[in-house]
């Protein structure tokens, strides 16, 4: 008897591993495209390699990398970016377990939502030193240069930390100093040279296609296209002084007391 009762627990164990490694290995992204040193928890990475819930991505100086999710997003990581897949679970037939959680550590980014993001909103948190951001269907763009600028090319972002919320729209930018500063909108003028470049280079990536929330997975598992190619910087106002600013229509705030 009790040699049964410890292969039945062994059989449990190993039944937990299993789902627990399963879990882990759907839960995932592909890199997609990339160019220089770029390394996953301190490991070289190549084009097509599987990157699972927990990896911590670091690009070097020139480097840039395409993630490609399982939900149909997109995450493009820009040189001297520390970028971590905090938690992301996506299975096409269980929504109400989604998760799509990243922390931006440092560097730049550029994200294009997927089925997560459309199946519940809610489920997706970009975490950076100064503030969480929030989608609504949405491409966007953060770079950390001290404070963080936004860059909303379609749908909408919300930055919350302690001094309140602040929704930015399509054609917008934003940047917020601290974890207490509201996050506020500026003009393009205002954005500095090193994420005005950023924001550039991360805009004009061949092959990465735009669309939001629409840009879901097909039935098929692979994921469906979206609207079509980004316009270029200029075209969306990423080139500093290509707009001068933003309607008040854009941007709304709620403060905390």
């Amino acid at each position: 008897m009790h040699r049964q009762a410890i292969l039945r627990t062994l059989g449990w164990t190993l039944l937990a591993f299993t789902t627990a490694f399963t879990t882990a290995v759907q839960a995932a992204a592909n890199v997609q495209t990339m160019r220089g040193d770029v390394r996953a928890n301190n490991v070289q990475l190549r084009s097509n390699d599987r990157l699972v819930s927990g990896s911590s991505i670091i690009t070097g100086a020139g480097a840039q990398a395409v993630l490609r999710f399982d939900d149909g997003q997109t995450v493009v990581l820009n040189e001297n970016t520390t970028f971590t897949i905090t938690d992301f679970r996506y299975r096409q037939a269980e929504p109400s377990n989604d998760r799509a959680i990243f922390d931006l550590i440092r560097g730049a980014l550029r994200v294009i939502s997927g089925a997560v993001a459309a199946r519940n909103r809610d489920a997706f948190q970009l975490r950076i030193p100064q503030a969480t951001i929030g989608i609504r269907g949405t491409d966007f763009m953060v770079a950390i240069v001290n404070p963080a600028f936004t860059s909303v090319g379609t749908g909408a972002i919300s930055v919350s930390n302690a001094g309140g919320t602040t929704v930015f729209g399509a054609g917008s930018f934003g940047t917020v100093a601290s974890t207490s500063s509201l996050a506020a909108s500026i003009p393009a003028s205002a954005v500095p040279a090193g994420a005005s470049a950023a924001f550039s280079s991360m805009s004009a990536v061949p092959g990465v296609v735009g669309g939001g929330m629409s840009a879901g997975p097909a039935a098929s598992g692979a994921a469906a296209p979206g609207a079509g190619i980004l316009p270029t910087a200029a075209a969306i106002g990423l080139a500093v002084g290509a707009v001068a600013g933003v309607s008040s229509e854009e941007v709304t705030t709620t403060h905390h007391p």
